[in-house]
C-alpha cells in the first residue's frame, strides 16, 4: 500500500469518526433538553458513521493480513485515536441516555 492510499484511508477514518463525534455531542445536547428520542436517533446516526470508519480500518487490516506491507504514519495513529475515543464517547453517551430514561421514569412515578 503506497503512502497516498494510506493517507486516504486515514482521512476516511478521521472524517467518519469526526461526523460521529459531532452526532454524539448533538445527542448529549438533546439529552440535556429532555429530548430522549432525538438523542437516541443521534446516537444511532453516530453508530452508522462509526461503522463506515470501522470498515475503512477493517479494509486496512485485511490488506495487512493478506501480506500487504503497511507503513504506519502519524496520520494513521491520529485516525485510530480519533476512532477509538469517539467509539468510547458513544458508549458513555448510551449509558447516560439510559440514566436519563430512568430518571424520567422515576419522576413520572412520583
Amino acid at each position: 500500500m503506497n503512502p497516498e492510499e494510506l493517507q486516504v484511508a486515514a482521512f476516511e477514518i478521521i472524517l467518519n469518526s469526526g461526523n460521529a463525534r459531532t452526532l454524539v455531542h448533538e445527542g448529549f445536547d438533546a439529552m440535556r433538553k429532555g429530548e430522549l428520542d432525538s438523542a437516541a436517533a443521534k446516537l444511532e446516526e453516530a453508530n452508522e458513521e462509526l461503522l463506515k470508519a470501522h470498515q475503512a480500518q477493517t479494509n486496512l487490516l485485511q490488506e495487512y493480513a493478506g501480506g500487504t506491507e503497511i507503513k504506519i504514519e502519524i496520520i494513521m495513529v491520529h485516525a485510530q485515536d480519533h476512532l477509538m475515543t469517539t467509539m468510547t464517547l458513544r458508549e458513555v453517551a448510551l449509558e447516560m441516555l439510559e440514566l436519563y430514561k430512568k430518571a424520567r421514569l422515576k419522576r413520572s412515578v412520583f
